[in-house]
């Protein structure tokens, strides 16, 4: 929000971090981060469940922390994203492993590290869950991640529900491998996890998914299976755009919840990321130049595809935002917002109407806290942003710049060049 003419974020004014810090950078709020997992937390209750924040979406330790202080479990997707979480002090009764290619090692490290489950994907992962655990004299609990081939309606890249999707293991065949894993030694069947999909802005694929579920959990139980938990992933939409119709709420989406599954006596078990993460945080960059083509106008700025990839990837939208807050009756002219990476598709917005912003204004990119800095690289040799968390009147630096010589000195020259 504007105060005093200037975009902050709670109490501190972003153009003093970009001063202090530089630019690009990516600055995170802890009262938006509370706020919305509260939110989530109070939705679910009284059923008796976990909030397993979706690592993959904000990586940061001091992020992980936070949520964990607050009663978050963690869902990761890599030993990586397992050793963050219990770096952040999270313990392994409340870390979900969940992910297509978990390898040998990685089961080993969990297992030896605690882990409250393993969400199994496949036969062979299976079967190699069982031989890790069994050589370890170890019990691994588990659930299948059931592909109920549901549709999210969501963008191609993140639909995960879908019979042609790589997740999960069909619901035709669910109950065939269910009796294969409790023939199997080193495992206990706990649960059953689903996940369709990112981004959802209905709750009608979430239930058209669950009721599914529903179904196989009493199948399963009737099988002779014990199915303590359910596992329904994550996967709410948040609102891009100031002018979008605004996603299911939190409350909107228990409800469902409570309704489709509420009796079966499971504790519940979700996984959101970008609700989360996604509106508490924003990219914050200096235009460079202000160059005039022969249609159009460019704003050139110090941020890059390397750094906040969604656009690129996904055509993702993101508001855009000056910090320095536009006089009134000031036009909205449409510039192309682009980076410096020598790739046409570093393009963050086409013909997006701003108010008058020259060389060294700084702008900020809203909604950037989730799928942002985890998902950026040094494409190009630039160096990765710094990122910033603020708690009230205050801030702190998560996690700094490199500099080109900690950029560099990563390579080796073998002794024969």
């Amino acid at each position: 929000m504007y105060r005093n003419g200037h975009l902050h974020a709670e109490d501190v004014a972003l153009s003093t971090i970009a001063d202090s810090v530089g630019t690009p950078f990516y600055c995170y709020s802890a009262a938006t981060l509370t706020r919305h997992f509260t939110l989530f937390k109070e939705a679910l209750d009284p059923l008796p469940h976990l909030i397993c924040f979706a690592v993959k979406s904000n990586s940061n330790v001091a992020v992980l922390k936070l949520l964990g202080d607050l009663g978050a479990g963690m869902d990761v997707v890599s030993i990586g994203e397992y050793l963050r979480a219990r770096a952040a002090g999270v313990p392994g009764d409340r870390i979900v492993f969940s992910g297509v290619g978990k390898t040998r090692d990685e089961m080993r490290q969990a297992l030896l590290g605690g882990v409250r489950q393993f969400n199994v994907e496949s036969e062979p992962e299976l079967e190699a869950l069982s031989q890790v655990a069994t050589a370890l004299g170890m019990e691994a609990p588990i659930t299948l991640r059931v592909n109920p081939d549901v549709d999210a309606k969501t963008h191609e890249k993140i639909s995960t529900g879908r019979k042609e999707d790589k997740f999960g293991v069909p619901i035709s065949r669910a109950r065939a491998i269910y009796a294969r894993a409790a023939q199997l030694t080193g495992l206990r069947v706990i649960g059953v996890d689903m996940h369709i999909g990112s981004q959802l802005t209905e709750l009608a694929p979430f239930e058209a998914a669950y009721v599914k579920m529903a179904d196989l959990v009493r199948d399963l139980r009737a099988d002779g299976h014990t199915i303590e938990r359910l596992d329904l992933g994550g996967g709410l939409g948040i609102p891009y755009t100031r002018s979008n119709e605004a996603p299911p709420l939190p409350t909107d989406y228990g409800a469902m919840v409570k309704r489709v599954l509420g009796d079966l006596g499971c504790e519940i078990e979700i996984e959101p990321g970008r609700l989360i993460s996604g509106n508490a945080g924003v990219l914050v960059t200096e235009v460079i130049y202000r160059k005039q083509a022969e249609e159009r106008e460019f704003l050139i700025v110090d941020a890059a595809m390397n750094d906040l990839v969604r656009p690129a990837m996904y055509a993702a939208h993101h508001d855009i935002e000056p910090l320095v807050e536009a006089e009134p009756g000031a036009p909205m002219l449409p510039v192309d917002i682009v980076g410096p990476i020598c790739e046409s598709g570093d393009t963050f917005a086409k013909q997006r109407a701003l108010p008058p912003v020259s060389a060294g204004d700084r702008i900020a990119f809203r909604s950037a806290g989730a799928y942002g800095a985890v998902m950026a690289s040094e494409y190009n040799s630039r160096l990765l942003v710094p990122e910033v968390l603020v708690s009230g009147d205050h801030f702190a630096v998560i996690r700094p710049r490199p500099s080109y010589d900690d950029m560099i000195a990563r390579d080796t020259i073998p002794d024969w060049l």
